[in-house]
This record gives structure tokens, sequence and C-alpha cells, in this order.
């Protein structure tokens, strides 16, 4: 079991319960999933632009990125429908976990000026979205290897159901909210 899961069921859960009256365990908000993505405007001219950012993507997920192709086409970005723009993945269970332990305590650190993350990430369901101007901070990442610097949008999927019990969920976790 990922260090980070551990926590959870040890020490998150009966904060949890203490903190928000929960009747049952089950009650008890989770991590349901976190999405990665990676979109790439250039990549309609550059096809080994995206072959990199997959990647990357994938060693920094630690499971395989899937390309995003554009759902319509829009004349002014000389788009069109099909066309490869992007990457994701879909972290769930022990690799999520992981991945979130990783971000918490080795990448959010090497982030320049870092102050703790804004209490203003959630979306009004406890599901929130980080961006990252740049992925470098992932150390799985060489740095001598990169040829331009893509941002990361980390979105992470609670079963919470305010954002109250959601930022309690997070912080619990690790996260490092700015006060």
């Amino acid at each position: 079991m990922s260090r980070l899961k551990e926590k959870y069921h040890s020490e998150v859960v009966p904060a949890m319960i203490k903190e928000f009256g929960y009747t049952t365990i089950m009650a008890v908000p989770r991590l349901t999933k976190v999405v990665l993505n990676m979109g790439l405007g250039e990549a309609t001219q550059n096809i080994k632009m995206l072959d990199a950012a997959v990647d990357e993507l994938t060693l920094i997920a630690g499971q395989r990125a899937v390309v995003t192709k554009a759902r319509k086409s829009i004349a002014g970005f000389k788009l069109r429908e099909g066309m490869p723009i992007g990457c994701t993945v879909t972290l769930r269970r022990e690799r999520m976990y992981d991945f979130l332990d990783k971000l918490f305590n080795a990448a959010l650190a090497r982030v320049r000026d870092f102050r703790g993350i804004s209490g203003k990430i959630f979306d009004g369901r406890a599901n929130c979205s980080i961006g990252i101007k740049d992925f470098i901070v992932f150390p799985e990442i060489d740095y001598d290897k990169i040829d331009k610097i893509k941002g990361l949008n980390i979105s992470i999927v609670t079963t919470a159901q305010t954002d109250a019990e959601g930022r309690f969920l997070l912080e619990q976790m690790g996260m490092p909210f700015r006060h």
C-alpha cells in the first residue's frame, strides 16, 4: 500500500469523521481520480512535439499517455477536426496516490517562488484543478533532454459534497495550501 493511501486510512478518515461528524466510514469523502492534461497548440504544425510530450507525461504519471484530438474545427487557429492537439492521463487507485505523494512532497517544493496553493482552485463540487507552468519540477524529467517547456494541468476529483470538505481532505493528505 502506498504511503499516502495508508495515511488516508489511518489519519485522514478519523480526522474527517471528527471534523464533519460522519456517521459511517462510507460517508467520508475520498479521492476518485487524478487527471493530467497537457494541451499543445503548436502540435498542429510539429507532430514530433506531441510525441515528446506523450513520452514526458508518461514518465511523470507512470502510465501511458493518450493523445487527444480536436473535437471541432476552428479556422482562426488553423485547426481541423480530428487533429492531435494534446495528451492526457487518468490515474486511479495506487498510481493516483503515488503521483499525489510525489506532487505534494517533491514537485511543488521545486516550483520557483512557491508560497502554497490558492484556496480558489475548487470548482464548487470539491474538485480542484492546478496549473503548473513548467513541468520540469517533476524529478523524473531530465532538464537537458527538454526541447520546449510546456504547461501541465492537474485535476483532482473527490467524492466530497462541498469545497470545505474537499479542502480539508486535501489539507489532511498533505497539499500545501496558502494561508
